[in-house]
């Protein structure tokens, strides 16, 4: 079976998900162009060898709606032949594409493609495309509650304070802020530019260094509304013996809402040498898994374990571990679970600290997994989410 390599994975910076926010007024289409843009250039990439581009986001309508991927690789200019797809996957969506595209490559399929994903949180809200789930009738029968309850039902059950939550919190800030200043992501982000080649946005915007625990303990739950409108009780059909959800999660220890797109190029050794591609990582195994859907979040583990089986790897063998913050808790639950130890996951921050890009998310973790990988002269990582639903995603990377 041919192997699927990277080659390159580049990412914009995370600007503030709101009005105001460093990318607000900057089209989903237009940071997509962006990346395409630098692709090409870096790579020296002739873009109709490219055959294809899965492009995920979580809100697909009206400006990132009717494939996005393929309108943005015509706005770019790149050539007819290189098709696109849209994806879904909630916050998988990203790394989903990756694993698509991973997959297609090593069928022998296709022999060079891109994966990624686009999100504007300012633009487009949360929710903005609907929901199946938000019919009455289907929210009870498939125990659909808010993302952050299954956060705090975690953190009730594992015995996580808020102190916990907190501290875990502050250390992902620190770690991204020191990141930031060694340049250690200066490999793959790509300055947002406007029509005239000014800069828009060069650094994620939600880093803050000044963060204090003390700061961090005076923010209100975020999530305690949901719990006193009935999910809480809801979540007792499931869970009978929780008395009381500990309410611990707030904006300061939750994944940020912020605006991004990253992009993967990914490819076989036949294209690599075709095009004068240098592989940086090879996909070792991909995996995906369901879970319990009211607490949602807990499939990282689950999806871990399957793709190391896959790859009859065990946790040892794995140097550094990218998981999304999607929320404090969902991190401590990972690390327990699996026995991983802080000095090997989340190594320069995470989401808590420079925002979630719904569907960008994966695309940038798996970059700077790679990255970090080759700084620190290691082998071989874990990245990996949890979404919406119940889904656990996971994929095992090899430096070259």
């Amino acid at each position: 079976m041919a192997q699927a390599f990277i080659f390159d994975a580049i990412r914009t910076p995370r600007g503030r998900g709101k009005a105001g926010g460093g990318l607000y007024e900057v089209k989903p289409v237009d940071m997509v162009k962006n990346l395409l843009d630098a692709m090409q250039t870096r790579n020296k990439l002739d873009p109709a060898a490219v055959e294809d581009m899965i492009l995920a986001t979580g809100e697909p309508v009206n400006e990132q709606g009717q494939n996005i991927a393929k309108t943005a690789l015509v706005y770019a200019g790149w050539a007819d032949v290189t098709t696109g797809a849209q994806l879904h996957r909630y916050c998988a969506g990203a790394l989903d594409a990756v694993n698509n595209c991973a997959a297609k490559v090593r069928a022998g399929f296709e022999d060079l493609v891109l994966a990624g994903g686009v999100e504007s949180m300012s633009r487009l809200g949360i929710g903005a495309s609907g929901a199946a789930a938000g019919d009455p009738w289907v929210a009870m029968h498939s125990f659909g509650v808010s993302q952050g309850i299954g956060a705090d039902l975690i953190a009730t059950q594992d015995g996580l304070s808020r102190l916990d939550i907190d501290t875990y919190a502050l250390m992902s800030q620190q770690r991204a802020g020191k990141a930031w200043e060694k340049g250690y992501f200066k490999k793959s982000i790509v300055p947002v530019k406007d029509l005239n080649g000014v800069t828009i946005l060069a650094h994620d915007e939600l880093v803050r260094k000044d963060t204090t625990l003390e700061g961090l303990g005076k923010l209100k739950p975020s999530f305690q509304m949901f719990g006193d409108f009935g999910h809480a009780d809801f979540l007792k059909f499931k869970y009978p013996d929780i008395e009381k959800i500990d309410y611990v999660h707030t904006a300061g220890n939750s994944s940020g809402v912020v605006d991004g797109a990253s992009l993967v190029l990914i490819g076989s050794e036949k294209a690599a040498k075709r095009h004068n591609l240098k592989p940086r990582a090879r996909i070792v195994a991909c995996a995906l898994t369901g879970t319990e859907p009211s607490i949602m979040l807990t499939g990282p583990a689950p999806a871990t374990l399957k793709a190391l089986k896959q790859a009859k790897l065990k946790i040892s063998d794995i140097d550094l571990f990218e998981l999304n913050e999607a929320f404090a808790s969902v991190v401590l639950r990972y690390q327990k679970v699996l026995g991983i130890p802080n000095e090997k996951i989340n190594v320069n921050g995470g989401a808590i600290a420079m925002g979630h890009p719904i569907g960008a998310t994966g695309g940038m973790i798996i970059g700077a997994l790679v990255d970090e990988l080759e700084r620190r002269k290691l082998k071989r990582g874990v990245a990996t989410l949890c979404a919406g639903g119940g889904i656990g995603i996971a994929t095992i990377v090899e430096l070259v």
